[in-house]
């Protein structure tokens, strides 16, 4: 079993193993979010992977930009931007988050991640964002 920060475990709902790393829905409704966190033990930047790891990654980081966009879009809110960050500067285990942006978001045009509080999703809501992002994930 593969060690996962625990900060990962409170902030973030499971989804799937994608051949590199972890895919994670973050538990925020304000925005579609997916965290990828490589399967790398001890990884907590991007120049501990190999250059091979570095092209899995890219190709899983566009991969969850899709699965972001369906989240979106079943959402009946398309997202109208991508954001990538490699932070680490809480969570020292390497991770990707990818976040769906639009104009009118909470946080716009700043950064989302540490903009208030997350605001949880509703049942449905949530259920809605895990199928599309699975969809689309695995498809």
């Amino acid at each position: 079993m593969f060690p996962l920060h625990p900060a990962f475990e409170r902030a973030s709902a499971p989804l799937t193993a994608l051949p590199l790393s972890e895919a994670r829905l973050h538990l925020d409704a304000r925005f579609p979010w997916i965290v990828l966190v490589p399967r790398i033990p001890g990884a907590t930047a991007l120049e501990d992977l190999t250059t091979e790891d570095h092209g899995r990654l890219m190709a899983e980081i566009l991969v969850a930009g899709r699965a972001v966009r369906a989240m979106g879009a079943a959402a009946d809110r398309p997202v109208a931007r991508l954001n990538v960050g490699v932070l680490g500067n809480i969570t020292p285990q390497l991770h990707v988050h990818v976040i769906g942006r639009r104009s009118d978001d909470p946080a716009w045009p700043g950064p989302a991640w540490g903009h208030g509080a997350a605001t949880p999703y509703t049942r449905g809501a949530l259920a809605t964002a895990i199928a599309a992002a699975l969809a689309a994930l695995r498809g």
